[in-house]
């Protein structure tokens, strides 16, 4: 796997998930949208600890700042 995903990129997609995660926490979703949030939010702190978005990939997106 090639790194697709900057900093940037990884930071707001981190900031995402924890909003998500206190959104369940704080019993503001519930119920099976929750669980959706949840599971986006799972999937974002995973790609970006592994800098890797397999959506990018066919789309041909690259955040990463390339080496001259």
């Amino acid at each position: 796997m090639k790194k697709n995903m900057g900093s940037t990129d990884k930071g707001i997609r981190v900031i995402i998930a924890v909003v998500l995660a206190l959104l369940y926490y704080f019993n503001i979703v519930e119920g099976t949208f929750a669980y959706i949030l949840m599971a986006f939010a799972i999937v974002f702190l995973l790609t970006s600890f592994i800098s890797f978005c397999p959506l990018y990939a066919p789309f041909g997106i690259n955040t990463c700042k390339t080496k001259k």
